[in-house]
């Protein structure tokens, strides 16, 4: 057993529907002691993503669904406090899949850890934010499944978040014409004043379809899908011949209590005659070229070509409201906990 105490927010049951008391509970749990090649890590700074959310349910999807008592996952900043390892040493700042805690032990060589490169001008949450695994889903999926050129219209929904912000904020470096649609007039000036996009459109305005028509007078070239539902189904009449969909997710969907029955972007898309250009793809496809992205998206924010905004939760105590919150979008940009200093 190591010294260190530790706090992790465990699976107790699985939600129906929105998340309930009792179905995320904080407890104790003992920090494993290094073995050879592993290192003890304290976790500072905790990203929360929609993708956490179905992985809740009892239901196989492209990632396994997490087990009952088992800690929520996800990404966190996390410093080197102890090691057996030629790999990391005491101070070693990383990128790691430690959860929803506050210690974490681990081999040095595991997958999906990655050594953070501090920069200046680049805070350290950035890397798991614009500048970290929704910077690169946002960067990959427009670049590499989207295609931008010169010239053509690309929306995106959920444009004020970590991945909607740097999909806006790449395709304009692309030369393309650029559209978010986000959910209340504060999101929609940030994105348009803040972030340089061409417009917003307001989807809680309550005319979206003529609202994204006007915004888009012609047609849209790249549809970058994060949110799904109405947004995708006013979308759709406004795709181009020759329009790519990139389809990262549907967060308006994942409080539903059956997915089976949620209409997805898939079903709208499918229905179109042409059909579209469309896939759901994951970041983990370019993981080969992890390093090399995370250095361009850093180097935009340090350059301020890359500009974003945050929401922080301050202690793992308060993870799961923030959380929660996030699937409403209450969050205004990337939602982060600051697990400790």
């Amino acid at each position: 057993m190591s010294e260190y105490k530790n706090r992790a927010v465990v699976l107790k049951n699985r939600p129906e529907g929105e998340i309930q008391e009792g179905d995320l509970v904080m407890e104790e749990r003992l920090v494993r002691a290094p073995g050879d090649g592993e290192v003890v890590a304290k976790v500072l700074w905790l990203s929360l993503d929609p993708y956490m959310r179905p992985r809740m349910n009892d239901a196989k999807g492209y990632m396994d669904p997490i087990g009952i008592d088992e800690v929520i996952v996800g990404e966190s900043v996390a410093q080197i406090v102890e090691s057996r390892s030629d790999k990391l040493k005491v101070g070693d700042l990383v990128t790691c899949y430690s959860g929803w805690q506050e210690y974490v032990t681990f081999p040095a060589d595991a997958p999906m850890v990655y050594r953070v490169r501090p920069k200046e001008g680049v805070p350290l949450q950035a890397y798991l934010g614009v500048a970290g695994m929704p910077g690169r889903t946002g960067y990959c999926g427009l670049m590499y499944v989207g295609k931008p050129q010169p010239g053509e219209t690309v929306v995106v929904s959920a444009a004020s978040g970590p991945v909607g912000t740097v999909v806006g904020q790449t395709a304009k470096i692309e030369g393309c014409r650029v559209v978010g649609v986000a959910g209340g007039p504060e999101k929609c000036r940030f994105v348009v004043e803040e972030l340089g996009f061409d417009a917003c459109v307001d989807y809680k305005a309550g005319n979206l379809k003529a609202d994204l028509k006007a915004a888009c007078p012609d047609g849209i070239d790249i549809y970058f899908e994060n949110v799904g539902g109405a947004v995708t189904r006013a979308v759709a009449p406004l795709l181009n011949p020759g329009a790519r969909v990139p389809i990262c997710g549907y967060v308006s969907a994942y409080n539903a209590k059956d997915m089976t029955e949620v209409e997805t972007p898939f079903h709208v898309l499918k229905a179109l005659d042409p059909v579209p250009e469309h896939r759901f793809f994951l970041v983990t496809e370019w993981q080969d070229r992890h390093q090399e992205i995370t250095d361009i998206l850093a180097s935009r924010v340090a350059g301020g070509e890359l500009k974003y905004r945050e929401t922080v939760a301050e202690g793992l105590e308060n993870a799961v409201e923030a959380f929660k919150g996030m699937l409403k979008g209450k969050n205004f940009g990337k939602q982060l906990v600051r697990v400790s200093e």
